[in-house]
């Protein structure tokens, strides 16, 4: 078996994609995974601690994308305008070309419980990361805590439209609709 080859890490989060979603995630062992591409179940080992950290992997990367846009928004921006900031710099992380495998790795999460709980656990770690980044900004922990849950909730509903089969505009315009949808809801209810 090849070992060392470069590219193992994506190789082996490609397979392990492929044969969540055709055979389950739970009839899916690293063994299977390592031996598809021709690696070891070891070698896996060496790359991911377990078979859901190859979904998972690149977490922090992911929030950071997130908190750097939350560093870099113009000062005297409102808390909602920062994280307004944040998303559209953030959707920098999906580019189209990732779309297809984020609606696989998607659809093997929806299939499973403990995955679908592994997510939300993620999301609800962005959040708590936003809101710490925003109170740095001076943002007040109630408003902060708000303005984070809500670029959240943005990006989820954004996410999951640009997933969808017959999508084609990018994260970022989806992102910008989903605000704007936002923005009516909230001067309705004024």
């Amino acid at each position: 078996m090849v070992r060392w080859e470069p590219g193992a890490r994506d190789r082996l989060r490609a397979a392990a994609l492929d044969l969540y979603a055709n055979r389950g995630f739970e009839q899916t062992t690293a063994a299977d995974i390592a031996q598809s591409v021709g690696l070891t179940e070891r070698t896996f080992f060496r790359y991911f601690a377990d078979k859901r950290e190859v979904l998972f992997h690149g977490q922090e990367s992911f929030q950071q994308v997130f908190l750097d846009g939350v560093a870099a928004a113009p000062q005297g921006s409102s808390a909602l305008e920062v994280v307004t900031f944040a998303l559209r710099e953030a959707s920098s992380f999906f580019p189209d070309d990732r779309r297809a495998s984020s609606r696989l790795r998607q659809t093997v999460i929806d299939a499973n419980h403990g995955l679908q709980e592994r997510e939300l656990l993620k999301l609800a770690w962005l959040s708590a990361g936003i809101a710490e980044a925003l109170g740095r900004r001076g943002v007040p922990g109630p408003q902060a805590a708000l303005a984070a849950e809500t670029g959240v909730a943005v990006f989820g509903v954004a996410f999951r439209q640009w997933i969808a089969e017959d999508e084609q505009r990018s994260l970022d315009e989806i992102e910008v609709d989903t605000l704007g949808e936002l923005r009516a809801m909230s001067l309705a209810v004024s």
